[in-house]
């Protein structure tokens, strides 16, 4: 996946200007696709002289003028043809589970303190999760149908916290159960 396909989701959903857009990205979107601020506004440029988005310059009194982007039929052509394509598998990409295999080469200590840190930090992910599964789908089964992609993204976020943090617990276990070497 490219991020062009990343925007052509979230301009499909509503149009919105570079910054709206990051604000989304770090928002929302950000959580499965990383893109700096500045990739995204260089990724639009290219995408309108492509023809999959379109902008148009909005006049603002006192502030700059800024420019909406919004989805072409060309832009949602290409949407539909990236859903058609298999997804390729996504390796893992691990510096947390490098330093696990360091464990008997490395400061026993330092690594048990990024196990409580990671541990912390899935937790805090998973309860935004929670908060934003309760706020914006209080009743799963009563889906528009298109809330259900973005509901099953934010479900693939949960349970992936949830596998985290359930590793991370075993990691402890195992780790603080025993003497250290």
């Amino acid at each position: 996946m490219a991020l062009e396909h990343a925007i052509l989701v979230s301009l499909a959903e509503r149009s919105g200007t570079g910054y709206e857009l990051a604000r989304r990205f770090d928002a929302s979107i950000g959580n499965f696709w990383k893109a700096s601020h500045q990739q995204i506004y260089k990724v639009l440029g290219r995408m309108e002289s492509d023809g999959l988005v379109t902008s148009e310059v909005v006049v603002q009194d006192g502030r700059p003028d800024k420019k909406v982007y919004a989805i072409t039929d060309a832009g949602r052509a290409e949407l539909a043809h990236f859903t058609t394509e298999p997804s390729a598998p996504e390796p893992l990409r691990s510096s947390f589970a490098v330093k696990l295999r360091a464990l008997e080469h490395g400061d026993r200590d330092a690594i048990l303190a990024d196990v409580h840190r990671m541990r912390a930090l899935h937790a805090e992910k998973l309860a935004y999760y929670e908060t934003s599964a309760e706020r914006f789908y209080p009743d799963p089964d009563a889906l528009d149908p298109a809330d259900v992609g973005p509901y099953l993204v934010l479900r693939g976020g949960i349970i992936g916290e949830q596998t985290a943090l359930s590793w991370c617990d075993e990691i402890l276990e195992r780790l603080e159960g025993r003497a250290p070497r």
